[in-house]
């Protein structure tokens, strides 16, 4: 099993409210999951292969809640990417060389029962995670915008956390709104939903905490 970890950032946009019930260990609250999600890889590597700089997305669809299964997904990752890269981030992005259900990638790879093939494609994502805002663009697949929430009667951008001690994703995530359209053989669309900003550090053992 190749030795693999990154440092970098995500916008996730999924069809619950702003606080995301599966974040809870709840029901997603419209009965089923929809998700999109975008991942900057600032620092990291799987064995030798460097991967800082390099981009991956992801697009999901579960009929009920995740754990039920039968879910469909695509995956994304960064034209710029090797050979030998690509290889690796489809690893990492499909739960290999990773402890059993220990970061997001195997838990979901474990419910996906049709993964569409990769798409190798340019990625444009824009991530400022303390001020709840970015962009997920990939060409004929993905629009995501997400923003800060605004309190409906002041105007003013309202900040919000969720903290998980043992969580297989993030230690804080910034939580934000967002909204999706997708095109493509995994089609969702969102609009002012859960939008989730974090900073990620993870390994084949789970989330990296200090």
């Amino acid at each position: 099993m190749s030795i693999w970890e990154i440092k970098g950032r995500e916008l996730v946009n999924c069809s619950c409210e702003y606080g995301c019930n599966c974040q809870f260990n709840a029901l997603p609250d419209k009965g089923h999951c929809h998700a999109v999600a975008g991942i900057q890889i600032d620092e990291g590597h799987h064995g030798e292969t460097r991967l800082d700089g390099l981009r991956i997305a992801a697009i999901f669809k579960w009929p009920g809640p995740i754990h039920e299964g039968n879910g469909e997904a695509i995956a994304f990752v960064d034209a710029n990417a090797s050979d030998k890269q690509r290889e690796a981030l489809l690893r990492i992005m499909t739960g290999q060389d990773t402890d059993p259900f220990a970061t997001m990638f195997a838990v979901y790879a474990s419910t996906v029962t049709r993964m569409h093939d990769p798409v190798f494609t340019d990625i444009d994502l824009q991530l400022d995670i303390d001020g709840r805002k970015g962009r997920i663009a990939v060409k004929d697949y993905i629009e995501t915008v997400g923003k800060p929430i605004v309190n409906k009667a002041t105007g003013v951008e309202s900040r919000a956390q969720i903290v998980l001690p043992d969580g297989f994703e993030y230690a804080v995530a910034e939580i934000g709104s967002a909204s999706t359209t997708t095109t493509g053989p995994v089609q969702i669309a969102l609009t002012d939903t859960y939008g989730q900003f974090a900073r990620l550090h993870l390994n084949g053992h789970g989330v990296v905490r200090a």
